[in-house]
């Protein structure tokens, strides 16, 4: 897309950013990007965004307006039909209005007013860089790519925007916007082929690090239980024999008890696991579903301590779906309706933390709703994520050829090391120790 000074809202006078003239400051993508740091978040101001889409097959011979109807429902009805007929919806550059009939070639554009959600302000470190790829320590809370209500918000974008606009890292690996650590994005795309493939054959061993609720057992575990998606809407997972086949090898590095004075609620103690205090755990999954790590951790007792789906009792109940392959405790009906309607009007208190509760059990924010709305687009505005809604007790701690050509590590996240006044490991020795069970496992 063109980009350009005129196109940036900071630049332009209010009355601008409202005119009604042919294609609103259509195409539009400001550059620089509108970052700016404050309260630990990294945040970006409100800015104008065009969309552009090329007619599919099926759009053909409609009306413009009836697509938008049927397809685009993130805005409601009457703002689709004032923005084609303000020029922010234009085919081919021009206004055309809402009856306009669609055709093969033509270019439908939407200029929006984008509101993104903060995320972290901490760093994307680079951990190894060389002619075809960078290794990086991503942050927990920020996505990969640009989704949904996240754009330049994102690796992808925070690293061109450092990098200049004609750079475009190709990330190889996905990780969940909540989970944090090793990264490979490749500077081409020979290298970004070579390395997937690699990463597809499984010829690349993968270590993460989670802290889970509880005493987790000794030695080595393996879960090796079926993983089910009951809702790709809400992106939710469960345990159930009839799921496809997903194993993991875990290891605990690390247990914690409880703080001697926890004055906390006594239902946050149940609820959270207060009163069982934490383990470090070493997770090597030998399969790659979706959510593996934090379903079968769940599954095994020991969820995620701050996991906002899988360790939430509101959504599966005091046991927390453990044990339970068979949704005897749960049906997979009630859990998904009880995550629907956590919606961002109510604050969402399912997560605390081990450490931090004592003085902020109550006091705990969530993003939700705020009541106000943008004066510019009419959009309804959020309040800032609370802090557990940018983090998740889960990280890529290592990746390595199984070959031994090359192994990436970051260090350990401060929420792994030990806790103020108690000994513990602060890193991590070689994978050796978990590959002899990994391997018995992949044999099998």
């Amino acid at each position: 897309m063109w980009s350009g000074s005129a196109t940036n809202p900071a630049a332009m006078p209010d009355s601008a950013s409202k005119t009604t003239s042919p294609a609103l400051i259509t195409p539009c993508d400001p550059w620089p990007r509108p970052y700016y740091l404050e309260g630990g978040l990294r945040r970006v101001a409100p800015y104008h965004f065009t969309y552009n889409t090329w007619v599919k097959e099926r759009w053909r011979g409609r009306t413009l307006f009836d697509v938008f109807e049927s397809e685009f429902r993130d805005r409601p009805v009457d703002y689709y039909l004032a923005a084609m007929e303000s020029g922010l919806v234009a085919v081919n550059g021009k206004t055309v209005g809402p009856h306009y009939i669609l055709k093969n070639g033509d270019l439908v554009s939407h200029t929006t007013h984008r509101h993104e959600p903060p995320v972290t302000a901490e760093p994307i470190l680079i951990i190894h860089e060389d002619d075809n790829m960078m290794v990086i320590n991503k942050p927990s809370g920020v996505p990969v790519h640009p989704a949904g209500r996240y754009n330049y918000n994102s690796v992808v974008e925070i690293i061109k925007s450092e990098r200049g606009p004609d750079y475009l890292p190709r990330p190889c690996n996905r990780l969940d916007r909540l989970t944090s650590g090793i990264m490979f994005l490749a500077k081409h795309a020979s290298a970004a082929e070579r390395l997937c493939v690699q990463i597809s054959e499984r010829s690349v061993r993968k270590e993460y690090i989670a802290r889970v609720n509880g005493r987790f057992p000794d030695g080595e575990v393996l879960c090796d239980q079926p993983i089910l998606s009951i809702s790709p809407k809400l992106g939710l997972n469960r345990v159930r024999a009839n799921g496809k086949p997903a194993k993991t090898v875990f290891k605990r590095l690390a247990y914690y008890p409880p703080a001697e004075k926890m004055e906390v609620p006594g239902d946050a103690q149940r609820e959270y696991g207060a009163q069982e205090g934490y383990s470090i755990v070493r997770c090597m999954p030998v399969t790659g579903r979706t959510h593996q790590l934090r379903v079968h951790l769940q599954y095994l007792g020991h969820p995620i301590q701050n996991d906002p789906i899988y360790a939430n009792q509101r959504v599966w109940g005091y046991n927390l779906g453990s044990n339970d392959a068979d949704a005897v405790q749960n049906t997979d009906e009630d859990v998904i309706t009880r995550l629907s309607r956590m919606g961002k009007d109510e604050v969402a208190d399912a997560v605390a933390y081990h450490d931090e509760m004592v003085d902020t059990y109550e006091k705990k924010k969530a993003e939700k709703m705020s009541g106000e709305v943008c004066e510019i687009c009419n959009t309804p505005l959020y309040t800032d994520p609370g802090s557990q809604e940018l983090s998740l007790w889960l990280h890529s701690l290592r990746y390595e050829d199984a070959e031994g050509a090359w192994s990436y590590m970051s260090p350990l996240p401060a929420w792994a090391l030990p806790p103020k006044d108690m000994e513990g490991p602060t890193q991590v020795g070689a994978m050796d120790d978990l590959v002899g069970a990994v391997t018995a496992v992949e044999a099998e």
